[in-house]
């Protein structure tokens, strides 16, 4: 098995190419920015370009971009000091999804001024106006498997 820091390694390097490569198709070969729209599975899954200069739903857009970058950078480096600690490689995996998600967003940051969003999901008549990336999806699974494995790096007594 892996140490936690490979697993936690493995996984943010994982989470951070697929995120980045994602934003490549979408913004260079699909060009988004300039369509704006495409229609996947509607109405469940479309491609809507969205800059996001804030965090979650664009709350905070008022914020500098240096300021989230730099909290970001701040929160992956505590979560990788982390990590190193734990038994667990799945929960060292999950820490490393979240970093692997937070640095990318925090590059889009840098290079763009804001998060790169794109994807959007709506269902059952209900219109779900916002739009999300690979990104934050790892960064949601990472949080959940935190939680789900709460415990788990603590000995059998």
């Amino acid at each position: 098995m892996p140490s936690s820091s490979a697993a936690a390694t493995a996984a943010a390097l994982l989470a951070f190419a697929i995120d980045r490569l994602s934003k490549w198709w979408v913004l260079d070969w699909l060009d988004l920015p300039a369509r704006r729209a495409v229609e996947v599975l509607p109405p469940w899954l479309n491609l809507v370009m969205a800059w996001n200069r804030g965090v979650n739903f664009g709350l905070g857009d008022g914020v500098s971009r240096w300021v989230w970058a730099g909290l970001a950078l701040a929160l992956s480096a505590g979560l990788a000091w982390w990590a190193r600690g734990m038994r667990d490689g799945t929960r060292a995996a999950a820490a490393g999804l979240m970093i692997g998600g937070a640095l990318s967003n925090a590059l889009d940051r840098v290079l763009y001024g804001a998060v790169v969003d794109f994807l959007n999901m709506s269902c059952c008549g209900l219109r779900n106006p916002y739009a999300f990336n690979p990104a934050d999806i790892f960064i949601f699974v990472g949080a959940a498997g935190l939680i789900l494995r709460e415990g788990s790096d603590k000995q059998a007594a």
